[in-house]
């Protein structure tokens, strides 16, 4: 699990700080000592499965619920305290909740309005946000006539536009189809850069999150379990949890032993060496290890090989996810869709090099 916040909350930070934050609802314990940070001008991508705590995370930056015990700070300073309206923080939902009685001017205008800035500054201000999201032209449109695509613009240009200190995102693509979703998501990550919008974006979809964020906050049940880069939590998972969410399934039960003073695995399908054995074993040398599928080769070219029977394999677009029996083991490798694999039912050679192919993770 990753430690909780050791500086002190609103320590001389700046953007978002959370710290410890713990909430439960009557038996149901919710959140158990969540802390991480979002720098200025960051997208930060707190993701996690359904019930793991993430939107109780952001009810409670928002000011919609209040910790049992933890802080949320802003530059510094706590804002636990401060009502809603006040945080100068931008929150945007799944359903989009347009004005179904307001044209697009108006929705996108609505918050600008609130500030009680003057209307030219505001006819300004909502022709360069929708500008910005890619529907110049668009102010005078029935928002009930706009596809889903639009809606969802039109209310991430409602949410840019007051200029929030920090825009929150839940769920914001759920309700859109897969193609859809896509297409938006790559969108979405360069609106808000271009914008330099700091953003916190919940979402229980690892494409999403890899695709947008600066950073991921994972979590499980209630807790932080892995804070990093995509790239670095998708090439060291810590814990059989976040390899499993990731989709990596090849996983066994390992022993750490030395040969000849160098520190090897003793696993069912052989006995391999390991880059950095020990950081993840428990005080009887037992671990957990991971064959990363994406370090394993078809034929036996590598340091180290396997003996395998083809049991499935599924097309699936660019590549063909084979199922692969070793030793009584069953393993998801995938490769690309132009190498030839075995058929189902015959044997296969598989060759990779240890070090990089085998990574001990917490139970």
């Amino acid at each position: 699990m990753e430690k909780e916040n050791e500086t002190g909350a609103c320590a001389s930070e700046g953007g978002l700080g959370v710290h410890n934050l713990h909430k439960s609802f009557g038996s149901k314990t919710a959140l158990a000592g969540v802390s991480f940070q979002v720098a200025a001008g960051e997208i930060v991508a707190v993701l996690g499965p359904s019930g793991c705590g993430k939107s109780t995370v952001l009810a409670i930056i928002a000011g919609l619920e209040t910790p049992d015990q933890g802080e949320v700070c802003w530059d510094g300073q706590a804002i636990n305290d401060l009502p809603t309206h006040l945080r100068g923080f931008g929150l945007m939902f799944q359903d989009f909740a347009l004005f179904p009685h307001q044209n697009v001017f108006e929705n996108v205008a609505f918050g600008l309005q609130m500030q009680q800035i003057n209307r030219q500054d505001i006819q300004a201000r909502v022709h360069a946000i929708l500008e910005l999201v890619g529907l110049p032209g668009f102010e005078g449109r029935d928002v009930n006539s706009l596809s889903g695509g639009e809606a969802q613009r039109v209310a991430l240009a409602r949410s840019l536009a007051p200029q929030p200190r920090l825009l929150m995102l839940d769920e914001p693509l759920g309700s859109l189809d897969r193609n859809l979703r896509e297409r938006l998501t790559i969108d979405l990550a360069n609106i808000l850069r271009r914008s330099r919008q700091t953003a916190l974006y919940v979402t229980h979809d690892l494409e999403e999150a890899f695709a947008l964020a600066d950073r991921i906050v994972l979590m499980e049940a209630g807790r932080v379990v892995q804070t990093g880069a995509p790239q670095e939590i998708y090439r060291q998972p810590k814990t059989v949890f976040t390899a499993r969410f990731l989709g990596l399934e090849n996983l066994l039960l390992a022993k750490i032993i030395n040969l000849d003073g160098q520190p090897q695995i003793e696993t069912p399908i052989g006995v391999f060496p390991i880059a950095r054995a020990g950081e993840a074993a428990k005080s009887n040398g037992e671990a957990t290890a991971l064959l990363r599928p994406d370090e394993i080769q078809l034929g036996g070219a590598g340091p180290a090989r396997l003996e395998g029977i083809v049991q499935q394999v599924t097309y699936r677009g660019g590549t063909n996810r084979a199922m692969i029996n070793v030793a009584g083991h069953v393993f998801q490798f995938d490769f690309p869709a132009n190498i030839a694999l075995p058929r189902v039912g015959e044997r296969l050679t598989l060759s990779f090099e240890p070090e990089r192919a085998i990574q001990l993770i917490e139970g």
